[in-house]
């Protein structure tokens, strides 16, 4: 058994694929048609057959209750890896990325947290 596919709840799919793919520089995968919505994946460049993460349409009231409430008290959604958080923080803020929690050393670990524009909070982090 393996981890394939993931998703991350967003408030509008082409937006969330724009922050996602130009901001984060993940790829576009998948992208099929599903009626008002689409099976809409990305991927990391450096993993093009890794993981996918979904970009799931948060239209369900729980998935909306279920962001907002994650958001509210400060917890990201996801997390993904960095080889150095300060390194990918300065480069998202550069392009305009909003960050709710700057770079922190943890010990073995150091994270830093983002608004992904789409309704969640994601955290980086870089293990040492």
């Amino acid at each position: 058994m393996r981890i394939n596919l993931t998703s991350v709840y967003v408030d509008d799919q082409e937006k969330a694929l724009r922050f996602y793919t130009d901001m984060l520089g993940f790829v576009k995968k998948t992208d099929v048609p599903t009626g008002e919505h689409r099976w809409l994946t990305v991927v990391s460049p450096e993993a093009p057959d890794g993981v996918e993460l979904l970009l799931e349409p948060d239209a369900h009231p729980a998935a909306k209750a279920f962001k907002e409430a994650l958001a509210g008290d400060g917890i990201p959604l996801t997390q993904f890896a960095v080889d150095d958080v300060a390194a990918e923080h300065d480069r998202l803020r550069g392009l305009g990325v909003l960050f709710t929690q700057e770079p922190v050393d943890m010990g073995p670990v150091a994270t830093a947290v983002f608004d992904d524009t789409c309704g969640n909070l994601i955290q980086i982090a870089q293990y040492k």
